[in-house]
């Protein structure tokens, strides 16, 4: 998508930005070195603590190209990954099995089919424009569990984030040097993403919802979940709001 067509301007960010960005190889190509052994060691952990039964149905929920979704299948998993971007679940479909299965899906509507574990990963949650539609991906999330099901939002946390936000930055990754800008407005941490390539140049921006664990709270009371635990990192301490890495919230 050429500068042209993108608004310089965060408050026109087209409201559906992440359908366009996560299709893009650059969005592969600027995160390709994102610690899959730290991942990995989540799943290992979080799957233990959640004691889930060997054939358990997991959904992966925005699973990109279902890096995640393969190793909790490879723990004995009966996993469905499923992501709104068509280019990753077509990327993702290639390592398909009997019991992996990778589907385009919009989080905000539930599935037919009920899990006994759903993950959302990596900060993969508040990327839609209003508090409803948050709201609706929680219900959805909510609504295709199983009765004894549990669900998991690997959220940053949002306190610590913001204590060390890098205003700027330049990533080069296979050749490509991406411009980076972050800051928070709005309730709303940004992400300015600027490069040049093949005499091309493109930019994007990336918008979460900086959520806390008194917004998810009170979403999750709305809408009738119960918050069953909070941890602060991969290896499940508690949540410390000005050190833990990460806000992982269980809920059923």
């Amino acid at each position: 998508m050429p500068k042209s067509d993108v608004h310089p301007h965060p408050h026109e960010t087209d409201p559906n930005w992440f359908a366009s960005w996560f299709n893009t190889p650059y969005y592969h190509i600027l995160y390709k070195d994102r610690d899959y052994e730290e991942a990995q060691l989540f799943m290992d952990n979080i799957t233990a603590y959640l004691n889930l039964p060997e054939d358990a149905k997991i959904l992966d929920l925005a699973c990109g190209k279902g890096r995640h979704s393969v190793y909790l299948n490879t723990l004995g998993y009966d996993v469905t990954g499923a992501d709104l971007s068509k280019n990753s679940i077509a990327e993702a479909s290639k390592l398909s099995n009997d019991k992996l299965h990778f589907e385009v899906h919009d989080m905000r509507e539930p599935f037919e089919q009920k899990f006994d574990a759903i993950f959302n990963l990596f900060t993969s949650f508040g990327y839609f424009e209003s508090d409803d539609d948050n709201a609706e991906a929680l219900r959805a999330m909510r609504d295709s569990l199983s009765e004894y099901g549990f669900a998991v939002i690997d959220f940053m946390n949002v306190t610590k984030v913001l204590q060390n936000l890098v205003p700027e930055e330049t990533k080069t990754v296979e050749g490509i040097d991406f411009q980076i800008r972050r800051y928070f407005e709005d309730d709303h941490i940004f992400k300015d993403i600027s490069f040049t390539d093949g005499g091309k140049d493109y930019s994007f921006t990336e918008k979460v919802k900086a959520l806390t664990l008194e917004d998810f709270t009170q979403m999750m009371d709305e809408a009738g979940i119960f918050l069953l635990d909070v941890f602060g990192d991969y290896k499940l301490h508690k949540f410390h709001p000005k050190e833990s890495d990460r806000l992982i919230l269980i809920f059923k």
